[in-house]
């Protein structure tokens, strides 16, 4: 039998600590209704401080891999776990709308934005020369799914108890997992004596490099990008995407189901379904990557995300939890299975180097998306009291991004 790799574990660490900076980010959906119950907030102006999270988490994660180049990845996961937990503390204690601007929009947009943007290619990247594409599957199948597997739980806590004992519970999950970040997480294989998996020569990756400015190294990778035809598709088809998912889905599915008459802990628990079903997709749209070209990969999942989008304000029209599972079962799938697809066009289009900031950049599209959605979400709710054309016009642009990428140039999986 072949040695086991420790590459394996850093997969399983990376995993975890996924897993609750998501569940820290997506909590905010299930906080909207007792927030505004409790303080007299409007939605909105709730809406506006979680936009402010998406945002910040996104445009976070360039800089984010700059940051790993120059003082390691293992200090920058703790920091970001730290910042984590630090803003569910303050939570205790906020009373007024900036302060939850400041906790809920710029602390857990700042510390989730290295987990749920550029971690999953670094990691892919530094500890592994073959499977990249299923380690990617893997780490951001991790990245909707704990978003989404806890919120059932969350909200029995919020039913039972309070708000504040569903804050209590992802605050221990993110001290517990610092702690297991400071004891196995490396950030390189060679601090460990190893290469990476699928790699027998020792030639491998530098070390991070000192001295360098980490704002002139994101900025620089932003200007490259910008002239290249293939960035702004890759970035215009994954503002549809954070649109489509985390923004809308993420934000305002809970509430939407809500207002149908559906109990929150059951609406919670659709959208944990989803992340049960989006564990598989993804995993799989990692394997798929490795094989098939990721165009069309990505033209498949746009277009079906799309046509299930319409079909949401129809099933839940229906009074029926069956056509709902059935939506959550298929939407669920789809949840982020175009990451991977994505993840190896930029590597091809900007090699193995430079694609964890590119790739960052392209995220933070993704998250303006996100945020646009999570706001005029709570607009439309206000202005047309349903968020049915919300749902419906996502919708239409998940077809316009399956037209985007198939404009860019033919992939080879062996490539990237």
């Amino acid at each position: 039998m072949k040695k086991f790799h420790y590459s394996w574990v850093v997969l399983a660490v990376t995993f975890c600590a996924i897993i609750v900076a998501g569940i820290v980010r997506s909590s905010s959906g299930i906080f909207i209704d007792p927030f505004e119950s409790e303080f007299g907030w409007s939605r909105p102006s709730i809406s506006f401080a979680f936009a402010v999270c998406l945002f910040l988490y996104g445009f976070s994660g360039p800089f984010m891999a700059a940051f790993v180049e120059i003082f390691g990845l293992k200090r920058m996961m703790l920091w970001s776990m730290a910042v984590l937990a630090i803003g569910l503390a303050f939570t205790f204690i906020m009373q007024t709308e900036w302060q939850l601007i400041l906790i809920w929009g710029v602390m857990i947009g700042i510390g989730s934005g290295l987990f749920l943007t550029v971690l999953s290619t670094q990691v892919a990247n530094r500890w592994f020369a073959k499977r990249r594409g299923l380690a990617v599957g893997i780490l951001t199948a991790a990245t909707a799914t704990g978003q989404l597997v806890l919120l059932p739980v969350l909200a029995i806590f919020i039913q039972n108890y309070s708000w504040r004992a569903a804050i209590l519970l992802i605050l221990v999950l993110s001290v517990v997992m610092f702690i297991i970040i400071a004891l196995l997480m490396r950030s390189f294989p060679k601090d460990i004596g190893l290469t990476p998996y699928g790699q027998e020569d020792m030639t491998v990756e530098e070390p991070p490099v000192k001295g360098r400015n980490p704002f002139k190294m994101a900025i620089g990778s932003l200007l490259e990008g910008l002239r290249v035809k293939e960035f702004w598709l890759l970035a215009g088809s994954f503002f549809i995407c954070g649109l489509s998912t985390s923004g809308l889905i993420g934000t305002h599915f809970i509430s939407y189901c809500v207002s149908f008459g559906i109990p929150l802990v059951m609406a919670a628990s659709m959208l944990s379904f989803m992340g049960i079903f989006d564990l598989i997709g993804t995993t799989l749209s990692g394997w798929l990557s490795d094989r098939f070209d990721n165009r069309w990969l990505l033209f498949w999942y746009y277009s079906l995300r799309g046509v299930s989008l319409v079909f949401l304000p129809f099933a839940l029209s229906q009074g029926s939890y069956t056509w709902l599972v059935i939506f959550s079962i298929f939407y669920g799938l789809d949840w982020i299975a175009t990451v991977p697809p994505t993840i190896g066009l930029t590597r091809q289009k900007f090699g193995v180097e430079k694609s964890a900031m590119m790739y960052g950049w392209i995220v933070a599209a993704h998250q303006v998306g996100a945020g646009v959605a999570a706001y005029f979400g709570g607009v439309a709710f206000n202005v047309f009291g349903s968020y049915m054309w919300a749902f419906i016009l996502a919708g239409g642009f998940c077809l316009l991004a399956s037209l985007f990428v198939i404009l860019l140039k033919k992939h080879d999986p062996k490539i990237a």
